[in-house]
């Protein structure tokens, strides 16, 4: 059996918030709460831990390998972990991705080498890292799409190639432009068959939920019941139930991911989990800041409107 079909995320696939105690340090008790409850859902396939929605970059190496650790301990095995390999130049990268391996995880998200961002990278350079990250570390790894707007973004040609190296089994495609999507997905899809695909575009998902496995989105935190429905609708072609379970996230969507800036999201996402009983409190680490006043009522509303006030999974409606 080749890499891309041992681990399957063809469904939901949560990146989960990383929990902190009010004087910042990591909460492994809640850790075990949040990775239980989110790894009890059938829908769900992996929890992707420590990248933008957990903080990841924000921690030690040691802090890194402690939330891995707690987040395979809280679901025993049932469902896999992937780590968000972070870490700018390709020799550090893959020694992240061998602690992330040593601390349990059973796959990585590799992100681009993030000066990119700002100055583009050099032809080649993506898939010279996916392939050394991958034969140094042996960690299989999920290709990552960044927004058309960065410099970071991969062109086809580079998807293709990097979609096609042994190791990779899976694509998080956040591409957000839709012309793109719906050019690109079918000849991707084409040309690697067994390659996952998998949207990560939580402020619209609806449009992109017809084309994909499965979701790897920080949304799925918080009303795991809700998006395992919409896949679901998705893969059955069935646009009047996609739709209406749209529609009754979007004051949710709305409330977390419409903000001034998409990092906003993270401190959203625990104010939600705040209102589903998860955890306790919304406390984050700087760069981040806690939201305007008010803000953790108008997430706690949205998040009542949706069915979404506690622990136990809220009914699906068409």
């Amino acid at each position: 059996m080749s890499t891309k079909n041992k681990i399957d995320l063809r469904g939901l696939v949560p990146a989960p918030v990383t929990p902190f105690t009010r004087d910042g340090a990591i909460d492994h008790a809640a850790i075990l709460r949040l990775g239980s409850w989110l790894g009890s859902f059938k829908g769900v396939k992996g929890l992707v831990v420590l990248g933008h929605a957990g903080e990841g970059t924000f921690l030690t190496a040691d802090e890194q390998a402690s939330v891995i650790e707690s987040f395979v301990k809280s679901t025993d095995g049932r469902v896999p972990v992937i780590a968000g390999i972070t870490l700018e130049g390709t020799g550090v990268a893959a020694q992240e991705a061998k602690r992330a391996m040593k601390a349990g995880a059973k796959a990585g998200l590799l992100y681009p080498s993030h000066g990119w961002l700002r100055f583009g990278y050099q032809k080649g350079a993506p898939q010279d890292r996916y392939k050394a990250v991958y034969e140094e570390s042996g960690l299989p790894l999920i290709l990552f799409q960044y927004p058309d707007v960065t410099k970071a973004t991969y062109n086809l040609d580079t998807l293709m190639e990097i979609a096609a190296q042994p190791g990779v089994f899976a694509m998080k495609n956040g591409v957000r432009n839709m012309r793109r999507w719906d050019t690109e997905i079918p000849v991707i899809r084409k040309a690697n068959p067994d390659l996952q695909v998998l949207t990560c575009h939580d402020e619209y998902l609806l449009h992109t939920m017809f084309d994909v496995d499965g979701a790897l989105v920080g949304y799925g935190n918080i009303a795991p019941e809700l998006l395992i429905a919409l896949i679901e609708a998705g893969k059955a072609q069935d646009y009047v139930k996609a739709r209406a379970l749209h529609d009754r996230l979007l004051p949710v969507t709305k409330a977390v991911y419409h903000r001034g800036s998409h990092m906003e999201g993270t401190v959203a996402l625990k104010h939600a989990l705040v209102t589903r009983g998860i955890l306790d409190h919304a406390t984050v680490r700087t760069p981040l800041l806690p939201l305007q006043p008010g803000a953790d009522v108008e997430i706690a509303e949205a998040m009542k409107s949706a069915g979404l006030v506690s622990d136990k999974p809220a009914a699906i409606a068409a």
